[in-house]
């Protein structure tokens, strides 16, 4: 009878506990799915923003740049000195703006940078010297610096902490069709209204649907003017994790500005044609969204150091396949190349997140962010330099990078993820 007693009182609190547990899966289930609405406004409206502020500035010069020139008398090479030199300002501007979205969040930071980049638009329509061009695309530059992924990573990170890679995940999706949506709609103006008069529709769009979305859609940060007035800079020790992660994004950013500027040049060296070089180019978008919808499904079970390596690999992978079937594996190259850089885009906020944690994670992105938007600004003219001298071998040192950032990767640890 004891042994009895003991067994039924065994089984009711196996099957209490067992409830407790379904209780427990299901409460989680239900905290998740209410996270999840709550985020889908703000990743709605950061997408958005995000989509029109690259549009609105980093992806100008590729069509811009010749009707300048001819307009101002100048070749276009003043053109995209002018547009490095607003990338080393945002470099260089990084920390101090990570820094502030820590303290205040995103909101004010988002919202100032449509004011700066419609400013800067603005400078930029009316410019009729090279000098007034240069200060045009500095101001540009302060804007990108406020603006564009480090920020936003940023900001998201200042509301979700350490829940912050999927809403990171979410914005990239929907902003890796910024050159989708721009590009056309800069040729219309341009075809239809002129560069200046497109500069100037671009800096409205800023103000009359990026200030909105980023003012009124972003959280306020509670107790952040207190937080703001008596906190001291953060002293963030430059240890080995922290310049590995430097290198490993200059590596990658060096590789992704080459490409951005020169992918159908370089696709021409291996024997493709023009128009097979055009229409591989026009896959890397794609190929981009079709990997962070894989990171936001699939790999998102996994540490951000595993998919982070293996977005390494992919352009490796496809210079093999361009160098033994030469031009006619144009699009399988573009597709290898776009699906890493998809995923190397997200990385760059989830990878030191789930490293580090959430505390000074945007000081910390502008650190380790600088060295490779400096990369990215020097990368075009490098590359440039070098596909006169190396021809289709030229892929040998993009290969070499991505290689060298995969093995940087392998010398960092994940660590459990910070609470």
């Amino acid at each position: 009878m004891q042994i009895e007693y003991v067994a039924g009182a065994v089984d009711v609190f196996a099957a209490r506990a067992a409830d407790a547990h379904n209780d427990e899966l299901v409460g989680k289930n239900r905290s998740h799915a209410q996270m999840s609405r709550r985020q889908l406004p703000i990743i709605l409206a950061l997408g958005a923003t995000q989509t029109l502020a690259w549009a609105s500035s980093y992806y100008l010069p590729a069509l811009l740049a010749d009707p300048m020139a001819h307009d101002l008398g100048i070749s276009s090479n003043w053109i995209f000195a002018a547009f490095s030199a607003s990338l080393v300002i945002a470099a260089l501007l990084g920390p101090r703006i990570g820094r502030q979205i820590d303290l205040v969040g995103g909101r004010q930071v988002l919202s100032a940078s449509n004011l700066t980049i419609a400013a800067g638009l603005v400078l930029l329509g009316l410019s009729h010297s090279v000098a007034v061009m240069a200060i045009a695309w500095l101001v540009l530059g302060v804007g990108m610096a406020m603006g564009l992924y480090d920020a936003a990573f940023a900001a998201l990170g200042r509301i979700y902490g350490t829940e912050a890679r999927r809403p990171i995940t979410g914005i990239t999706l929907m902003a890796g069709f910024a050159s989708t949506v721009g590009w056309p709609l800069t040729a219309w103006g341009l075809s239809h209204i002129g560069w200046r008069e497109t500069c100037f529709a671009w800096a409205a769009a800023n103000i009359l649907i990026g200030l909105p979305l980023n003012f009124f859609m972003l959280p306020v940060i509670r107790g952040a003017r207190q937080t703001a007035a008596t906190a001291e800079k953060p002293h963030l020790p430059l240890d080995r994790t922290m310049i590995l992660l430097a290198f490993i994004f200059a590596a990658v950013w060096t590789v992704t500005g080459a490409m951005a500027a020169h992918f159908p040049r370089i696709l021409e060296t291996t024997g493709a044609t023009p128009v097979e070089a055009i229409a591989a180019g026009a896959l890397i978008g794609p190929a981009q969204v079709g990997a962070r919808m894989l990171e936001a499904g699939f790999l998102s079970r996994f540490h951000p150091l595993w998919s982070t390596r293996l977005a390494c690999l992919t352009h490796p992978i496809g210079a093999v396949v361009v160098a033994i079937f030469g031009g006619a594996a144009a699009s399988a190259f573009a597709l290898f190349h776009g699906s890493g850089n998809g995923i190397l885009t997200i990385a760059r906020g989830t990878l030191p997140l789930a490293i580090f944690g959430p505390k000074d994670f945007g000081y910390r992105l502008g650190i380790i962010g600088a060295p490779a938007r400096m990369a990215q600004a020097v990368a075009p003219l490098a590359f440039g330099l070098l596909i006169d001298i190396m021809g289709a071998k030229v892929l040998i040192v993009s290969s070499a990078l991505s290689l060298s950032a995969l093995a940087a990767l392998f010398l960092i640890r994940a660590g459990p993820r910070p609470d």
